[in-house]
């Protein structure tokens, strides 16, 4: 991750700051550095546009367009959006009037205001790279993702393709990477803040580890820079495109575009005091569909949070640790006479007591770990949570059917059952603790201690669900569970 911190719009706030540049970058990286934390986000890397580093591999890539004989000088003259840092057509504005009330061009998808330009500028051949681009897509058709944003860029590269400004005039952009062997000019922001990408990695001496396996995740409304000029960039310099770029849609306010002139911005900080780190990240990850906007508001997160975290997962857990249920704080062994294998869940009438409904959650859970494995790697987070939610509830289905706290555990044979009932439901919520480790990592972390699962235990690789039923021994058999760790999620007020 990282802050790209180059470009007008930067010069322009630290001047109306009465700051310079560099002091104003500093601050708000570090606001973005602190937000992560904050969010419990790891990264192995936080690049600055403005490190040492990067500034030399900028340079370094240039030099690889200008010899490539992408790069020519021409006059260039369009409209400017400052704010996005690019020049719009006339397609994509739209006439309003401004604060003044005088006549004034903004573009359709942001409202920013934007300005006539002329300069004599670098320019990158980028109508050159229609055919190859088009290649790339059909022969890589997971390259975009998801579907709807790999179609849209299909469709850009059949309309036209003009060659693209790299370069502004130095006197109008002094917050920038000169041009080598020109400082009359300064590279382009968008150019300059790519090959972050490039230069995070090694580039230009190391970056063959990891080049091109990479995967991009951006926000559709940057798709055109990294899924046009990115790889047109990138085959310009002799370099393959990214292996996947993955694109996610904007959350909204009850139906709203967040904006500060309408004061519906959300505050993930404040959030996070709400809600909890793991409350916040379950129903952003939850609820976040990368193909289309998604809407936020206060009452669906604390309805989602009370229903899947604190409820259905927590309640599952206090109910099979509590005292009255599991006096032995134990995980109880596990019973075949009383749940034998079947290889279909119809023949399980009149064998032991576990029913056609039972023997479903079996599948569903032991099918859960490869499914959610899938749907992580494929970036559809929501589903793997939605299949993880399901599972938990067909298991308080399962819990509540049987009504172990009704069993008589004088009687030998009912406490086989009433074990056998208490290891099935702590093995499905030793999978769901394991599973969820990436979203909730807090909440995770307390529900395997609770189940006394060492920290050696809890890889996806080794993720044997119910090994008994399959006449394998179970390591957790018979283990004393961890200490009482409390409520798993407490469930919330209105807000």
């Amino acid at each position: 991750s990282g802050t790209d911190e180059h470009g007008l719009k930067i010069q322009q706030a630290a001047a109306a700051a009465g700051t310079s540049p560099a002091e104003l970058c500093e601050r708000v990286s570090g606001l973005f550095r602190q937000a992560l934390t904050q969010a419990g986000v790891a990264y192995t890397d936080f690049t600055r546009t403005s490190e040492p580093r990067h500034q030399r591999a900028v340079r370094h890539f240039w030099g690889a367009l200008r010899d490539g004989g992408v790069l020519y000088k021409g006059a260039y003259e369009g409209w400017y959006c400052t704010p996005e840092e690019s020049f719009l057509p006339e397609s994509q504005l739209a006439e309003r009037t401004d604060a003044q009330g005088r006549p004034c061009k903004v573009s359709l998808e942001t409202g920013h205001e934007v300005h006539w330009t002329k300069e004599e500028n670098y320019m990158f051949r980028l109508s050159a790279f229609r055919d190859p681009l088009q290649n790339w897509l059909r022969d890589n058709p997971r390259a975009v993702f998801p579907n709807p944003f790999y179609q849209c860029v299909l469709r850009w590269l059949d309309e036209d393709l003009p060659d693209l400004s790299v370069s502004r005039e130095r006197s109008r952009l002094q917050w920038g990477i000169p041009v080598p062997g020109d400082p009359t000019q300064t590279i382009y922001v968008w150019v300059d803040a790519l090959v972050n990408y490039l230069s995070v990695v090694g580039y230009p001496e190391s970056h063959g580890t990891w080049w091109p396996a990479v995967h991009h995740v951006v926000g559709k409304d940057i798709l055109k820079f990294h899924a046009v000029y990115w790889p047109a960039l990138l085959l310009a310099a002799g370099l393959e495109p990214p292996e996947r770029i993955l694109v996610h849609s904007h959350w909204t306010v009850r139906g709203q575009k967040m904006s500060k002139s309408l004061g519906n911005v959300v505050d993930p900080g404040v959030c996070v005091g709400q809600y909890g780190v793991d409350g916040f990240r379950y129903f952003l990850l939850r609820q976040g569909v990368p193909e289309r906007n998604c809407d936020y508001y206060d009452e669906k997160v604390v309805k989602l949070l009370n229903s899947e975290l604190a409820d259905a997962l927590g309640g599952l857990l206090n109910r099979t640790t509590a005292p009255s249920i599991n006096p032995s704080n134990t995980y109880p062994r596990f019973s075949e006479p009383c749940f034998p294998k079947v290889l279909d869940s119809r023949e399980a009438k009149g064998t032991g007591r576990a029913c056609a409904e039972d023997y479903e959650l079996v599948a569903a859970v032991a099918s859960l770990p490869a499914q959610v494995d899938s749907y992580f790697e494929s970036f559809q987070i929501y589903k793997a949570l939605e299949c993880i939610a399901q599972c938990v509830r067909q298991t308080n289905g399962f819990f509540q059917r049987h009504r172990p706290w009704k069993l008589d555990r004088r009687d030998a044979a009912e406490q086989l059952w009433l074990d056998t009932i208490l290891h099935v439901t702590l093995e499905c919520l030793r999978v769901y603790g394991t599973l969820l480790q990436p979203v909730v990592p807090h909440t995770a972390d307390k529900l395997l201690s609770r189940l006394a699962v060492g920290p050696g235990e809890r890889g996806l690789s080794s993720l044997v669900f119910l090994a008994r039923y399959d006449g394998k021994p179970c390591p957790f058999e018979g283990r004393q569970l961890g200490p009482d760790t409390g409520i798993l999620f407490h469930r919330l007020g209105k807000s």
